[in-house]
């Protein structure tokens, strides 16, 4: 082979491998977000556009519709007055009951994403969670101590002027083996959704993190919409599940698994719906509760801006465990 010839397979070789680094993911080429590349490979066969936001709407009919289903049943079976029972039980969560039902319905959101999953990319769930064990094992590193973290911190929550005691220990206490599981099964279910369908599905389709992070955590976000709850103030609810989001999918990227995220969804709302919440707003198995009017900003400015300190300290506790 000539001089010429070696010259011109060499600029071959260069100019391929400057293209195959442009087609690569942006987290690939990021140190911190390397191990997203691999989280995302299962999703990248069938990464079109249109099947992931032909998979995003059918998930949210699906579950929608599976809830009208489960309401419906229940009034075949046992009544009008059954029916709209279980609906307040799932609207409220104001008794230990309701709290279950809530947490328990969240399997209706794990069917619903598994369809068009296997429909539209011929996948199954397991594909969402990345290596098990590692998954496993970064699971229950964080959600153990982020949920130590929020137990030693309910005294100073405690001594709000705000706050009041709500059920025993005793009582509590006896809830938890039923409730916990039902916990596992909320966050599990919404971090599939969010961090892994959409994310995976992004993330192998586009290479800005401002996408395959931005997208799915505004989705998030606005999911969390409530203004019959929280009235004007529901826009301050969007922004701080925002900021949830982008971490939670920041630790699925430097992870490249669902299980830190999964257990830092499970550790924020430990706190939130076991250790100390709202009166009136899923308090049913809270252990104290913080009597405040959620629609006032000068009541829950203060609460957010904790809870928005908290999230950040748990993400940075999170990184600190996992040493990522």
């Amino acid at each position: 082979m000539g001089k010429e010839d070696c010259g011109r397979r060499g600029l071959q070789l260069a100019s391929r491998s400057l293209e195959d680094r442009k087609s690569m993911p942006e987290p690939a080429r990021r140190a911190d977000y390397a191990p997203l590349a691999g989280f995302a490979a299962p999703a990248r066969p069938r990464s079109e556009l249109w099947r992931t936001a032909v998979g995003a709407a059918l998930m949210t009919a699906l579950y929608f519709m599976l809830i009208v289903a489960m309401l419906w049943i229940a009034e075949t079976l046992f009544g009008t007055w059954a029916a709209l029972s279980l609906a307040n039980d799932l609207s409220g969560g104001r008794t230990p009951r309701g709290v279950l039902l809530l947490l328990y319905s969240f399997l209706l959101l794990v069917l619903a994403v598994a369809i068009p999953l296997r429909l539209l990319h011929g996948r199954g769930l397991e594909t969402l969670l990345g290596p098990r064990d590692a998954a496993l094992r970064d699971f229950v590193r964080v959600a153990g101590g982020l949920s130590l973290f929020a137990i030693l911190l309910l005294p100073l929550s405690a001594m709000s002027e705000q706050a009041g005691r709500h059920l025993s220990f005793g009582v509590w206490l006896s809830w938890l083996p039923f409730a916990l599981p039902g916990l596992v099964i909320q966050v599990a279910a919404e971090e599939m959704a969010f961090r892994g369908y959409l994310q995976q599905q992004l993330a192998a389709r586009f290479r800005a993190s401002a996408i395959w992070m931005g997208v799915p955590s505004a989705l998030f976000a606005f999911a969390h919409f409530a203004p019959g709850t929280f009235g004007a103030m529901a826009w301050l609810i969007v922004f701080w599940s925002a900021l949830f989001g982008v971490l939670a999918s920041d630790l699925t990227a430097r992870t490249g698994n669902l299980g830190a995220a999964i257990g830092f969804h499970f550790a924020n709302n430990f706190s939130s719906i076991f250790l100390i919440g709202v009166f009136g707003d899923l308090d049913g198995l809270a252990l104290w509760n913080l009597v405040v009017n959620l629609q006032d900003p000068a009541h829950l400015l203060p609460i957010l801006a904790v809870d928005a300190v908290w999230t950040v300290a748990a993400w940075l506790l999170a990184r600190v465990m996992l040493r990522v």
